[in-house]
């Protein structure tokens, strides 16, 4: 199963959702999100927020459309999206998308982009993408992973998060590598390509965020 997540990010940096509204997935909406899906045609599931994005008549009709509204104080512990992250990771999905999540304020950003080093750290097998017009976002752990070349999202970039990454090993990209050692700040590893119609990335030690991007 598939779990998308819509939060209340610029519309303009959204992808075209119905590619992603398969059957059998999940929507929940946060915050200004659960309106955006509703206006959509997009039916959610449950929707997370504190609605301080919404006007009075949005809220209105988010609370007549969406039977399941967890609503909770602006003044909490959690982002609103942190709260929709943890209620997927509780359940039976195999891969978890998020949209609406970068672009606008760069704290809400930096914010979604560390929550997805939770199921990495905590063990989970769940694998989290953050998704906009021209990225996918994912975080792995050490071992070896395959990568699809993908003719939407050219360029591939290896970032390490929290520390260094020991033993890089890069396999049918442009500019490969062999059991490297990057540190944190290394921009060494940035805008490579994919050569052959799949690729491997592998590494022993360490947490790497990987960034697929177009230029449109």
């Amino acid at each position: 199963m598939i779990i998308n997540i819509l939060a209340g990010g610029p519309q303009e940096l959204l992808p075209n959702l119905a590619e992603y509204n398969q059957n059998g997935c999940l929507w929940i909406g946060v915050d200004r999100g659960v309106f955006t899906l509703i206006q959509r045609g997009i039916q959610p599931h449950i929707a997370f927020g504190d609605f301080d994005s919404v006007s009075q008549e949005e809220l209105r009709e988010i609370e007549a459309k969406v039977s399941k509204l967890c609503r909770f104080k602006p003044e909490k512990d959690e982002t609103d999206m942190e709260l929709a992250l943890n209620w997927a990771l509780d359940q039976e999905a195999d891969r978890i998308q998020l949209f609406g999540a970068t672009g606008g304020r760069l704290d809400h950003f930096f914010a979604n982009v560390q929550l997805l080093t939770k199921p990495v750290l905590s063990g989970i097998s769940k694998e989290v993408f953050m998704i906009d017009r021209s990225n996918i976002v994912f975080l792995k752990g050490p071992g070896k992973h395959s990568l699809k070349k993908n003719s939407r999202y050219h360029y591939v970039s290896f970032v390490p998060v929290g520390g260094a990454v020991e033993g890089l090993t890069l396999d049918g990209f442009k500019y490969p590598l062999n059991d490297c050692h990057i540190p944190l700040g290394s921009t060494l590893c940035i805008s490579n390509e994919l050569i052959s119609n799949c690729g491997t990335f592998s590494f022993s030690e360490g947490i790497l965020l990987v960034i697929r991007s177009s230029d449109s």
